[in-house]
C-alpha cells in the first residue's frame, strides 16, 4: 500500500506552474527586446556562443528537481509488511433508501442528506466493528462490502444520491435479503442490519425477509425518515423548483409508514426509532449495538511502512548534476555539435 506521510506538503507543487508562467513571460519579453535591438540574424552573428534552447532545458531540469524535492519532503511510503490483527466487534450493514421520496424536505435539509450525515457520525463512533453499505430503491445494490476501512465507508457514503440506482421504488425486502447474504461467511459473532427509510414499501415482503434474517441470528433495526404528516417531493426543471405530481397533476405527498417499520424491527428482534429535525436516532441504535457481545475477528493491515523519499532525493540530485554539466553558453570547441539545437 502506498501513501504520503505528510500529504499536505504536496500543495507545494502549486509553485511549479507559477514559475513556468513567469519563465514564459520573461522569455517573451526578452525576445521582444532583442527584436527591437536589431535583426535576429545579425544578433546571432554578434553572439555566436549564446544558446536559445539551453536555458529552457536547464529550467525544465530545475522544475523536475523541485518537484522531486517536494515529493521527498511529503515522505512517500510503501506498506512493507502485512500483519493479521485480531479485534473484537460486531458486523453492521446499513441499508439506505435512495428512492425519490427520500428527497422530501420534512426533515431538513432532506431525508436522504440528513440520513447520510447521521451515518457519517455513526461511522466516527465505530471502533473494532466492521461496516457495510447497501443502497436500495426498486432494487438493492452493494455500495460498500463489509470492511474495517471506515475512511472508505465515508467516501462511498458521500457519493450516494437518488440517481445511483436505475429503478425507482422501495424494495425493503430485497435490501434485507442482500444484506443478510453480505456478512462475512466465517464470522460467527453478532450481526446487525440498520434499515434507514421512509417505510413506503411497494415492492416485496419486507417482514418475511426480516423474519428469515432473524432466524439466522441477525438483528434488524429500523430508522423512520420523515414525519407522519409527510411532505411533497421536490423536482427541479431548469433551476425552477416544483413538486412531483401524479397522473391527475396533483402534488404527491410522501408520508412515513411507521407501522411497516415497527413490524420489520419486531420481526428482526430489533428496535424502531423515528427521526425528526432534532435528531435521527442512530445514537440510540449505537447504544443497542454496543450491548451486543463482540466476537473476535481478524483483519489484515499494513503494520510497517518503508520510507521511499531517498529515491526522490537521488532523482533531484541527478537533475541538478545534469543541469551543472549543461552550460548556459555554447562551448567554442563543441559548438558545431547540435545536441541542444541553437
Amino acid at each position: 500500500m502506498f501513501r504520503f506521510a505528510h500529504i499536505e506538503y504536496l500543495y507545494g507543487l502549486i509553485i511549479i506552474p507559477i514559475l513556468i508562467m513567469l519563465f514564459v513571460i520573461i522569455r517573451i519579453q526578452r525576445k521582444r527586446a532583442l527584436a527591437q535591438f536589431g535583426q535576429k540574424e545579425l544578433i546571432d552573428q554578434l553572439m555566436p556562443n549564446v544558446s536559445s534552447n539551453r536555458p529552457v532545458i536547464k529550467f525544465v531540469l530545475w522544475m523536475l528537481a523541485l518537484a522531486s524535492i517536494i515529493f521527498a519532503v511529503a515522505q512517500p511510503q510503501f506498506g512493507s509488511k502485512l500483519k493479521t490483527e485480531k479485534r473484537k466487534g460486531v458486523e453492521l450493514i446499513i441499508a439506505l433508501d435512495v428512492s425519490n421520496s427520500m428527497m422530501a424536505e420534512d426533515i431538513q435539509p432532506n431525508r436522504l442528506e440528513r440520513a447520510k450525515r447521521a451515518i457519517s457520525r455513526l461511522v466516527d463512533n465505530l471502533d473494532d466493528d466492521k461496516i457495510g453499505l447497501i443502497v436500495f430503491a426498486g432494487d438493492a445494490y452493494t455500495q460498500l462490502p463489509i470492511t474495517t476501512d471506515f475512511a472508505s465507508a465515508k467516501l462511498f457514503l458521500n457519493s450516494v444520491s437518488t440517481n445511483i440506482v436505475p429503478r425507482q421504488g422501495t424494495a425493503i425486502g430485497a435490501a434485507l435479503n442482500l444484506a443478510t447474504s453480505s456478512f462475512s461467511p466465517q464470522f460467527t459473532g453478532n450481526k446487525a442490519i440498520i434499515v434507514i427509510t421512509d417505510g413506503e414499501n411497494h415492492e416485496d415482503d419486507a417482514i418475511g425477509a426480516a423474519t428469515a434474517a432473524a432466524q439466522q441470528g441477525i438483528v434488524i433495526h429500523t430508522v423512520g425518515m420523515g414525519l407522519p404528516q409527510g411532505a411533497p417531493i421536490p423536482v427541479y426543471n431548469n433551476g425552477q423548483k416544483d413538486f412531483r405530481r401524479d397522473r391527475n397533476n396533483e402534488v404527491v405527498v410522501t408520508k412515513l409508514d411507521e407501522q411497516m417499520l415497527q413490524q420489520i424491527a419486531a420481526a428482526g428482534n430489533g428496535v424502531y426509532v423515528r427521526a425528526n429535525n432534532a435528531q435521527v436516532g442512530l445514537n440510540t441504535l449505537f447504544g443497542e449495538i454496543n450491548k451486543m457481545e463482540g466476537a473476535e475477528m481478524e483483519s489484515l493491515i499494513y503494520a510497517e511502512y518503508a520510507e521511499q523519499y531517498q529515491w526522490f532525493i537521488a532523482l533531484a540530485l541527478l537533475f541538478f548534476l545534469i543541469d551543472y554539466l549543461i552550460l548556459e553558453r555554447k562551448n567554442k570547441y563543441l559548438k558545431n555539435i547540435k545536441l541542444f539545437g541553437k
